[in-house]
């Protein structure tokens, strides 16, 4: 007995270390491998522990645009926090303007190929033919001391050696001075920021970003992220506090991250007297710059200069535009506990669809994510007008989109206001909910597509919106390059990262909340994942495990499949059988096996193959349970109870095939005779056992004539014809069914 109790333990054990060196990588197994561990800072429940820690960076900023040269040089001092528990030697900065710089790591010749008839501005991108000064002049980096520092620049980070060590919860300060070119954004590719020039005024309208040199986040995942900028993949930033001076033409307009601190220097008493009117304005905007005054302040060109002043707190960076070509109009936008200034800043270009949309659009974002998640903390949310790009930043956003001569298409105008809402919610992620947009750009796009979503189905119901059947084309595609959500920033192809950071990423949110979790337990869950990382630093296993963590769902399989995968949803009905029971044989002793049932005259298994319901149901016998398949039970069934619950049922088997690797729930809908319908949803765990093939037995009350699969299209399964039994006879009626769904 010892021996064999031996023998058992053995054999376990070398199991055991079996699994350990070669884990299952089965469909429903914990992703626990996949993600970051949980460690004395972040929680196994997905929050941030009472231990958790981050740096903080406070910034005083001088800068000045020279409109004749186009050159921004600036002056500023930084006050970096070491909460952690390091002791530096040293730092990192970003310095992003260097990416415009020519040879450095950029994708501005991505999407493009010589070919035998190719346009300027393409082959401007491809070669850079025309080519511009781009990059910073670092004049001198300081410490406390004005003790010139040692640095090294390489391509868009600088390292900062510090003259002494920076103890763990110590703070240095550092000063740094710079200028560069600000670039024309017609040149090149991905121009979220720069100048864009209207040759019919002879004016610019300036959007000034990653302007000024950063820090770089240091955190306990990762220490210094000081992956290089190649504009694709965005930011990751510290918080802190901003005093911000800007010195600007005299003329010019500044629409900027912060509340302005000296509205009467820079502002004349009619603009004055406008704002006082638009902080009581909660119905519509009031118009602080009109068309007239900023067609009138176009003509001419100032000669003087004026400085601007701004103060931002608790913000992770600080951006600004500027021109005199502005239109301005604001509204008050009252919620919970504060009222926030809507703000919108366009050319007349931008007319009418701005003046119209703009600021309404930013006051749906700001009520519908604040009621999502947590309350907007700012004073402002700006919307600025510019072309050919979407951009957001702290409390204000670079958004594309014009009419063409005054007129707009509904289709454009849909575009202009997504756009803002877009822009505009990026004030929750990533920009308080901070997460890597350089390593994660999901976590960023992702989030913020599926609440401007959820924006556009509650204030503009009428407008086209992401839904399953969105990405299926993409996920349909070829897997030899299509790549996983949990793919770095800079590494997905450029012609799929709108599906993969954006459209995936809310779809999948959409699946968990309208059909897997519920939209009550999952509006919670998300507001929790919102309310625990606010103005902190999240990465992917955080947010998965704050979903389970709030739901009590086990979402393993879902993430695995729909975040680490390419596989893609295709259920396949490949079978229906139609039973009835016979009811004129109720009693049949001494069967040979309990496995095998009565059909018709002829005692078989059930396996014949129906393509239809036109032979109607095949009858079986349903017998007596035999005493021996009790076992120890001593109770039995009530044989006949059983045979009058089923006496005139329907019964129908299904089998399912899983034919595209993604497992899912199962929606299937059920079309009787009579014309009425019902719906069956079993949870994706059903596929549990056999991950590619499940056989589910119904009873029905009624007759059916025909079964179908994911009715209302939740699921992204990419082939429909193989959804319904009996098949669609051919491709017009196929057709007309997916129509039907939509």
């Amino acid at each position: 007995m010892q021996r064999i109790f031996f023998l058992t333990v053995t054999l376990f054990y070398f199991s055991f270390l079996n699994a350990q060196t070669k884990p299952w990588q089965g469909k429903f197994e914990p992703i626990d491998r996949m993600i970051t561990p949980p460690n004395n800072y972040r929680t196994a429940s997905g929050a941030p522990s009472k231990a958790y820690w981050q740096q903080r960076a406070d910034y005083k900023i001088k800068a000045s645009i020279n409109e004749i040269t186009n050159v921004l040089k600036g002056e500023e001092t930084i006050t970096y926090y070491n909460n952690s528990p390091d002791d530096l030697t040293y730092v990192w900065i970003q310095l992003d303007q260097n990416v415009n710089k020519n040879g450095n790591e950029d994708f501005g010749d991505f999407r493009n190929q010589m070919k035998d008839s190719i346009n300027t501005r393409q082959m401007q991108f491809l070669t850079r033919a025309l080519d511009f000064p781009a990059g910073y002049s670092i004049d001198y980096v300081k410490n406390n001391r004005q003790e010139n520092l040692k640095t090294h620049v390489n391509n868009t980070l600088m390292k900062v050696k510090l003259s002494e060590v920076l103890k763990s919860g110590a703070s240095t300060t550092l000063s740094i001075a710079w200028s560069y070119p600000i670039t024309d954004r017609s040149l090149f590719r991905l121009s979220r920021e720069g100048y864009e020039y209207f040759p019919e005024d002879d004016n610019r309208v300036y959007l000034v970003a990653h302007w000024f040199p950063r820090m770089a986040v240091y955190n306990d995942t990762e220490g210094w992220q000081n992956q290089q900028f190649q504009k694709l993949g965005e930011f990751a930033l510290e918080f802190g506090n901003y005093e911000v001076e800007i010195t600007v033409p005299k003329d010019h307009i500044i629409a900027a991250t912060g509340r302005l601190q000296n509205s009467k220097e820079v502002l004349n008493k009619t603009q004055l007297k406008r704002l006082d009117q638009a902080n009581l304005s909660f119905e519509k905007p009031v118009m602080i710059i009109t068309q007239d005054e900023a067609i009138e302040n176009e003509k001419t060109k100032a000669k003087g200069v004026k400085t601007w002043k701004f103060r931002a707190e608790n913000v992770r960076d600080f951006s600004f535009a500027s021109s005199r070509k502005f239109l301005w109009d604001a509204q008050a936008v009252k919620l919970p506990t504060h009222t926030v200034m809507a703000m919108s800043f366009y050319p007349k270009e931008g007319l009418p669809v701005w003046s119209e949309e703009s600021t309404k659009a930013i006051k749906q974002a700001l009520e519908v994510y604040s009621e999502a998640t947590f309350e907007y903390p700012y004073p402002v949310a700006i919307s600025v007008n510019t072309s050919n790009v979407g951009i957001e930043f702290p409390m204000i956003s670079f958004n594309g989109g014009r009419p063409i001569n005054g007129k707009i298409s509904d289709r454009a105008k849909q575009q202009v206001i997504s756009t803002i809402i877009h822009e505009v919610g990026h004030n929750w992620f990533p920009m308080i909910v901070s997460s890597d947009e350089r390593k994660w750009m999901w976590m960023d796009e992702g989030l913020n597509t599926f609440l401007h979503q959820r924006t556009i189905a509650e204030r503009y119901p009428g407008f086209n919106s992401v839904t399953p059947e969105t990405v299926v084309p993409f996920m349909s595609g070829d897997k030899n390059v299509i790549r996983p959500i949990m793919t770095t920033s800079d590494n997905d192809l450029f012609n799929q990262f709108g599906y993969n950071f954006y459209y995936k990423p809310t779809v999948g949110l959409q699946m968990l909340r309208n059909s897997i979790i519920g939209k009550e337990l999952f509006d919670e869950a998300f507001k929790e994942y919102a309310n625990r990382w606010k103005y902190k630093h999240p990465n992917p296993a955080d947010f998965f495990r704050t979903l389970e963590d709030a739901t009590a769902a086990d979402l393993d399989w879902f993430y695995r499949g729909w975040f680490f995968t390419t596989d893609h949803v295709d259920l396949e009905i490949s079978q229906v059988k139609w039973f009835q029971i016979n009811e004129e044989t109720t009693n049949i002793e001494e069967q040979k096996s309990t496995d095998q049932i009565k059909v018709g005259n002829d005692q078989a298994t059930v396996n014949k193959e129906e393509t239809d319901f036109s032979n109607g149901p095949e009858m079986i016998n349903m017998i007596t349970t035999p005493d021996r398949a009790y076992g120890q039970f001593l109770s039995r069934l009530d044989d006949t109870e059983m045979r009058k619950a089923l006496s005139g049922k329907q019964i129908y088997e299904v089998k399912i095939k899983n034919k595209g690797g993604l497992v899912m729930p199962v929606v299937i809908e059920w079309l009787f005779k009579d014309g009425t319908k019902e719906i069956d949803r079993l949870p994706a765990e059903i596929w549990r056992k056999n991950e590619y093939e499940i056989t589910k037995t119904f009873i029905k009350e009624k007759e059916v004539i025909q079964v179908n699969l994911d009715p209302n299209l939740e699921f992204a399964d990419t082939n429909k014809s193989n959804n319904s039994f009996p098949k669609p006879d051919n491709e017009s009626e196929f057709d007309t069914f997916k129509k039907s769904k939509k």
